[in-house]
């Protein structure tokens, strides 16, 4: 009896840490917004392992490591955190670099715009 309940609070509690860490639709949408905003972003380059992409190729990326390891993220915070600022391979810092040659790190640059689009509302 006490080994059947345990394995019921396991199951329950198994269910209630995905139920958690599923992004809502609203989040969701916010995510993609960010996702958007880097793929129209022609003049810039996403700098990924020290090589720059196109950010159209940037967003593909984004979205592919978002599906295969964004079981944690609940919210657009958390996508700028473990999956849109640095590489989980290698630790490297994502950055973006701008016509003038200058570079900042994508997370500033994604937090910036969630600021923006939050301010929109």
């Amino acid at each position: 009896m006490m080994h059947r309940r345990l394995v019921i609070i396991a199951a329950l509690s198994t269910v209630a840490a995905s139920a958690r860490a599923a992004a809502s639709a609203v989040e969701k949408a916010r995510i993609e917004r960010l996702i958007q905003f880097i793929e129209s972003r022609h003049e810039l380059k996403f700098v990924r392992n020290g090589r720059d992409y196109s950010c159209a190729d940037a967003a593909q990326f984004l979205r592919k490591k978002m599906d295969s390891m964004g079981e944690h993220v609940s919210t657009a915070h958390d996508f700028i955190d473990q999956i849109a600022s640095k590489s989980s391979t290698s630790g490297q810092l994502y950055l973006i670099r701008f016509p003038d040659g200058r570079t900042e790190p994508s997370a500033k640059f994604l937090r910036e715009e969630l600021r923006r689009m939050d301010a929109r509302k």
